[in-house]
């Protein structure tokens, strides 16, 4: 008897004196979020009562320039893993965090890609609302499901600030820093008032040689180029450009060479010698290993 005693009072000093549980891990350190829009860009972030969290999710409007239209870049380097209406990506930072970015008409991303910060993901448009502006959200996996649900956003942090914002106001405007160390996207985006004819060489104006042979053509729109090559000068009246841009062809002529040189004097958006894609961003110059095929 006296033995089971003693056992039972050891029990019961045991469970007084046990460790408590392990306090839950803190979060990993947050990625060095940017704001979602090329370098230099002014956006304001607002929110609206019934946003929910209002004080989490943002909604950004462009200051200085169109809404509608205006390139998302990546908020930092990660990986695309979801996309799903209205025109959203959800794209996973590691050690747990996530970015999400809605209402893009275009997306320029496949998932499972990896995307450096200001990595062009896409073009804002009016898919699920009727107002013009980028849905953004940052997420924290709480639960380990390697997922960003809606139940682990959490108060946004953007160029070294925390968000938190109120329906009632005020609304910051901030400026973008994002990729301004000289980060380019892997394809610029262009509008075209004409079709174009794509050539093999940046100097084959004029030129009757077999290897200045039209490739094919690119079809007026909107279109995306890789890079720019200075050639001979293509003018049509007072209009003129120096600039190649390299692109893939719409239509390829027998024979021809699928990704060829363009002038830059079809941009529907710019002037003499300039070579910018239509957020005005400088398309950049094509390496040494960056030639039709």
């Amino acid at each position: 008897m006296l033995v089971a005693v003693l056992t039972a009072l050891a029990a019961m000093a045991s469970a007084t004196y046990a460790a408590p549980p392990a306090a839950p891990a803190a979060p990993a350190a947050r990625p060095d979020f940017k704001l979602p829009f090329a370098c230099g860009q002014t956006w304001q972030l607002q929110t609206y009562r019934g946003h929910a969290p209002d004080d989490k999710k943002i909604d950004m409007y462009r200051v200085d320039g169109n809404t509608l239209g205006s390139l998302v870049a990546a908020s930092a380097a990660g990986t695309v893993t979801e996309r799903f209406d209205p025109g959203g990506l959800e794209i996973n930072h590691g050690n747990g965090w996530f970015t999400v970015y809605l209402h893009m008409d275009r997306v320029d991303v496949q998932v499972g890609q990896r995307v450096a910060s200001g990595t062009t993901l896409g073009r804002l448009g009016l898919e699920g609302t009727t107002s013009a502006h980028l849905h953004y959200e940052q997420l924290y996996d709480t639960n380990g499901d390697n997922n960003g649900e809606n139940d682990e956003i959490v108060h946004p942090v953007i160029q070294g600030t925390e968000y938190r914002l109120s329906p009632d106001g005020a609304f910051p405007r901030v400026t973008s820093t994002n990729a301004c160390g000289g980060s380019e996207p892997s394809k610029y985006w262009v509008d075209t008032f004409a079709d174009g004819i794509g050539y093999a060489a940046v100097d084959c104006v004029g030129d009757s040689r077999p290897q200045c042979a039209p490739q094919g053509k690119l079809y007026k729109g909107t279109n995306y180029v890789l890079c720019k090559k200075k050639g001979a000068k293509f003018q049509v009246g007072s209009a003129y450009n120096h600039w190649w841009l390299l692109t893939d062809l719409d239509e390829v002529a027998p024979g021809g060479k699928g990704r060829a040189y363009v002038s830059a004097y079809y941009l529907a958006r710019w002037g003499n010698d300039e070579a910018k894609d239509n957020d005005g961003r400088v398309i950049r110059d094509c390496g040494a290993d960056e030639v039709p095929r």
